[in-house]
């Protein structure tokens, strides 16, 4: 199923990509485009994260023993 039609992204290849370590759709974006452009599908890449994150048992998507995609550590913001 295409997940992203602005650059015929399918949720295979996000499967990919989070399996990979990508843990935000802004992860997804920089590794494969799909939520970089229009946005429209950014509810249906964090559905796909939480799910895959759910299966892996992660605690939480802040609280993942895995690395990010981008092999940087993600820094909180507090406001």
């Amino acid at each position: 199923m295409f997940v992203c039609l602005c650059v015929g992204v399918t949720s295979h290849d996000v499967d990919k990509v989070v399996a990979n370590g990508a843990c935000t759709s802004k992860q997804i974006a920089e590794a494969c485009g799909a939520g970089g452009d229009c946005g429209r599908c950014r509810r249906t890449l964090r559905a796909i994260i939480a799910t895959h994150h759910d299966s892996a048992g992660c605690p939480s998507k802040n609280n993942c023993p895995r690395k990010p995609a981008n092999g940087r550590e993600s820094k909180s913001v507090s406001r």
